[in-house]
């Protein structure tokens, strides 16, 4: 008999042994996200290097994002209705079938660039079914005082891969070519899975019921309520403008290292240890400091913050100081994902959060592929240095327009709300 979110209670309020579970579950993601790095960065260098055209970069963009936002708005549903842990081990088994299918093709010959492109799409698919499950898994795991530290953790630990993962890209990627990162992500998948398979997650009880709605009313439902729920609008609106003005162009970042300062694959590794040293640290830092910063104000000051290290980035010509902005971006990367993020989990009830966790999916897929289908032909007439100037005024303009408009100020006080009482009743629990 499947156990439902009443028995939620039974692994959570009393937190027996809940620390191995998220333990577990963490360790196991971290071996399959470093697996997905290997191929994400091997991946980017091989066409960089291989093309050095915008137009290339922008199609990998978008077939490896698209599909991710096609599938979230429907996986997002299948999250509230069915098992998470199940849903998020046939996507990952899902993109290792696909990845050894082009490891295998690759040695025989055929490396043809819709070949890449397509295996990218697969994967995309795959991730998008997998995210919100995810997202909205963990707190059914992790008690909800403790989740802003977890997701510091966790954040922390993923961006720690990017110290290794990109040496490690690049020694692979050097004496085995990209076939052998592939081959590294199908073990590294295998292993995630084994590792999720021996965690006990709940099934929500609307899932195990026999009698629950429909799946175009639970879908109709989960749009009303992220579209209509002040806060969550909010957030998710800023979630797009960041990824639309400041991740897109930074994926360009790359291409202006290629073109001012030499093709060394060393340089860009540089890069990419630069904002995961960065990323490390602010991942730690949000784990310790997770009880003394406010949600929301974290998540305005960071969006203004990664506008205005991208116009910097848009003004340097100095290598040094182009690794350094890099490293400050990385820094507050995890304080702006990580407030945001709990922000959600704090405010959507447990049996809506994948339907919400899914639109945030499709915000970030969209928005990533929808700006370097924009910028990355742009690049190619354009230099990036401008790109990166003007999409980082935008961020910082919009950034403080949303705080002053009168629906923006709504979703603060809401948070506010929200929060104070989060830790009014920790504090009761403490002191009972």
């Amino acid at each position: 008999m499947p156990q439902t979110q009443d028995a939620k209670s039974a692994i959570t309020d009393s937190f027996e042994g809940w620390k191995r579970r998220v333990s577990v579950f963490l360790v196991g993601q971290t071996v399959t996200t470093f697996g997905s790095m290997l191929v994400q960065y091997a991946i980017l260098w091989h066409l960089t290097l291989t093309t050095k055209s915008g137009t290339v970069l922008a199609l990998a963009a978008i077939f490896g994002f698209l599909p991710q936002a096609i599938v979230s708005v429907f996986a997002g549903v299948w999250a509230d209705r069915i098992n998470r842990k199940v849903m998020i081990i046939v996507a990952d088994l899902s993109i290792a079938l696909a990845t050894f299918g082009l490891a295998l093709l690759m040695l025989s010959g055929v490396d043809d660039l819709w070949l890449i492109f397509l295996v990218m799409a697969v994967r995309s698919f795959g991730a998008g079914v997998q995210t919100p499950a995810i997202s909205a898994l963990l707190p059914q795991i992790v008690p909800t005082e403790k989740l802003m530290s977890v997701n510091g953790i966790n954040s922390s630990v993923q961006s720690s891969l990017m110290l290794l993962a990109p040496i490690a890209a690049a020694a692979v990627y050097a004496n085995f070519s990209l076939v052998g990162i592939l081959f590294i992500d199908v073990v590294t998948a295998i292993i995630g899975v084994a590792l999720l398979a021996t965690v006990a997650v709940p099934t929500l009880a609307r899932a195990a019921s026999l009698d629950k709605p429909s799946y175009l009313t639970d879908l109709k439902e989960g749009i009303n309520y992220t579209f209509t729920h002040e806060l969550v609008r909010w957030v998710i609106a800023i979630f797009g403008i960041v990824f639309l003005l400041i991740v897109a162009p930074s994926n360009l970042s790359p291409l202006m290292l290629v073109r001012n300062f030499g093709t060394e694959v060393w340089k860009l590794t540089v890069l990419e240890i630069s904002f995961g040293v960065g990323m490390a640290i602010g991942g730690a830092l949000m784990a310790i400091l997770a009880s003394k910063l406010d949600r929301i104000t974290t998540i305005i000051a960071t969006s203004v913050v990664f506008g205005v290290l991208a116009i910097v980035m848009g003004f340097t010509t100095n290598l040094i100081l182009f690794f350094g902005l890099f490293f400050l971006i990385g820094l507050i990367v995890p304080a702006f994902s990580t407030s945001a993020m709990t922000l959600l989990q704090e405010t959507v009830e447990p049996e809506r959060q994948g339907r919400v966790f899914g639109f945030v999916g499709i915000v970030m897929a969209v928005a990533m592929p929808l700006g370097m289908a924009i910028l990355g032909p742009l690049a190619d007439v354009v230099s990036v240095e401008s790109i990166l100037i003007a999409t980082g005024a935008l961020t910082v303009v919009i950034a403080v327009v949303a705080v002053l408009l009168p629906s923006g100020k709504r979703a603060i006080a809401a948070a506010h709300a929200s929060t104070g009482q989060s830790l009014e009743a920790q504090q009761d629990q403490a002191g009972k």
